[in-house]
């Protein structure tokens, strides 16, 4: 009961991720690879302000300021320097990489011995692993509440409007360019900050945590729209937190199956993959089904 209590922990903190890239990749429809490096960044601010002494909750928030202004500037490559945003994004993501180095000053920094959220008096007089749950619960509902109010705002629904036809948008006098700014820095704000909470929940902040992530954040959205199909906006915002929490599921199944925790990547990699692959899948098992109906039919 307690692997499962501390995957559902996970996944509510690690679904702050996949909101990040859902704003970017299926609002905007653009690929942002910097959530790569912007994660790993986060988790070096946030462990080496706590590490310096500063507020757990304050190191937090400049991780997510490090975060947008990573944003920002992938932001600039792409709409001011014409830039393609898959490139952009790759080259601030190798950027960030010797920034991290820069700031943690090593490969890897503890939080041993250093307060974190997690070790608020009420957090830890929770069960074990009932601390994460609690602290993700409470991230996700305001972070979930502050995106259905912004995308309900005039300048969500340009927002929107920019993903769904940028042409149409420019005629009706939205600054698209801006529009993809303010996205990149706002999902690239909660990647920071979902890599400084997963710092501290781990305990450590490490150069190499961010290999793999948009795969994370990739298999949270794929596996909510499948799972749930059909949705309005605001519901597909919480089916991308279900979804994290299904993934996490999946994987401790198939560790306990027998799976070494090196495999991770890997076997992260597979469900995507399959995840991707179900809804055409499905769309050529109903044709199967059709035609072989329509034979015997004719026969």
């Amino acid at each position: 009961m307690g692997l499962i209590v501390s995957a559902i922990g996970q996944g509510l903190l690690w679904a702050i991720l996949g909101l990040g890239l859902f704003l970017t990749f299926r609002i905007l429809d653009i690929a942002d690879m910097t959530v790569e490096g912007t994660f790993p960044l986060g988790a070096a601010v946030g462990v080496t302000a706590i590490v310096n002494g500063m507020s757990p909750i304050v190191a937090t928030l400049l991780a997510m300021l490090a975060g947008m202004a990573a944003g920002l500037i992938t932001g600039l490559l792409y709409t001011k320097g014409r830039i393609p945003i898959l490139l952009a994004g790759i080259l601030v993501m190798t950027a960030a990489y010797s920034v991290n180095l820069r700031i943690m000053g090593k490969s890897n920094t503890s939080l041993l011995g250093h307060d974190t959220l997690l070790k608020t008096d009420f957090l830890k007089s929770l069960p074990t692993y009932y601390d994460s749950v609690v602290l993700g619960m409470v991230v996700i509902a305001v972070i979930t509440l502050l995106l259905v109010f912004f995308l309900q705002t005039d300048l969500g629904q340009a927002f929107i409007a920019t993903g769904d036809n940028e042409k149409m948008a420019k005629s009706l006098g939205i600054h698209t360019d801006n529009m993809k700014i303010m996205g990149l820095m706002v999902s690239n704000a909660m990647v920071g900050g979902c890599g400084a909470l997963i710092a501290q929940s781990n305990g450590y902040a490490d150069i190499n945590m961010g290999i793999g992530t948009i795969v994370i954040a990739l298999a949270s959205i794929i596996i909510g729209e499948v799972v749930f199909g059909e949705l309005t906006l605001t519901q597909r915002l919480v089916a991308v937190t279900l979804g994290s929490i299904i993934y996490r599921l999946l994987l401790l199944a198939v560790l306990q199956i027998g799976f070494s925790a090196n495999d991770l990547n890997l076997l992260s990699s597979i469900v995507l993959a399959i995840c991707m692959m179900l809804p055409q899948l499905s769309k050529t098992l109903h044709l199967d089904t059709v035609i072989s109906k329509g034979v015997k039919v004719n026969d």
